[in-house]
């Protein structure tokens, strides 16, 4: 069994913000494999379903981003995760809009829900980075990341939901770099694959 957990914001204000990605990443993921509805579980939202065969759960916080720790760690020691069992979707400032990478474990690159995660479960989790690009200026990124995707944005943000959710499967079988080459070859057909990290 896995937990998925998408980073974000909760509420309508929020919602299409490039902070909150993850969400929309693991709601495209429980719409494609007709997970269980949500509810109101561990400071956050919970939803369950099959996977390749393999039990998922998928948690989205809703203690704002800098406290997701708190709803990850209550699942986690609910549940009798392993800190490697732990998927996190996230917003990844340093990488282009519309790419993805896998990690396991290391920094959090000033990322608070990261931090908040490392601090209630270790750093030892697997991280589904994604690009949301960087505004060019460090004082531009709060405004950056709470921002709403432009509409331009919707030429690789849509595609990039719809392919995590089709390679999902790779996921729950812990084919990790598996999963980021085909949703690379599937963005960029005819690239070569991708090295993890």
């Amino acid at each position: 069994m896995l937990l998925f957990v998408g980073l974000g914001n909760p509420g309508p204000k929020y919602q299409r913000n490039r902070h909150n990605i993850g969400f929309l990443a693991v709601d495209s993921i429980v719409r494609r494999h007709r997970f269980s509805s949500w509810r109101r579980k561990f400071h956050g939202e919970l939803a369950d379903g099959l996977i390749a065969g393999e039990k998922v759960l998928v948690l989205k916080p809703l203690t704002y981003m800098n406290e997701s720790g708190r709803a990850v760690g209550e699942a986690v020691r609910f549940y009798g995760f392993l800190a490697d069992e732990v998927v996190v979707f996230h917003d990844e400032l340093d990488l282009p809009a519309g790419k993805l990478r896998m990690k396991l474990g290391g920094g959090v690159a000033g990322h608070n829900g990261l931090r908040s995660i490392a601090s209630h479960i270790g750093p030892e989790f697997h991280r589904v980075r994604l690009g949301i690009g960087h505004p060019g200026e460090r004082q531009r990124v709060t405004g950056h990341v709470l921002s709403d995707f432009a509409k331009t944005d919707r030429t690789w943000l849509e595609p990039l939901l719809e392919t995590i959710a089709d390679h999902a499967p790779l996921i729950a079988r812990h084919q990790f770099q598996t999963f980021q080459n085909k949703v690379h070859l599937s963005l960029n057909p005819g690239a070569p694959d991708q090295e993890q990290g």
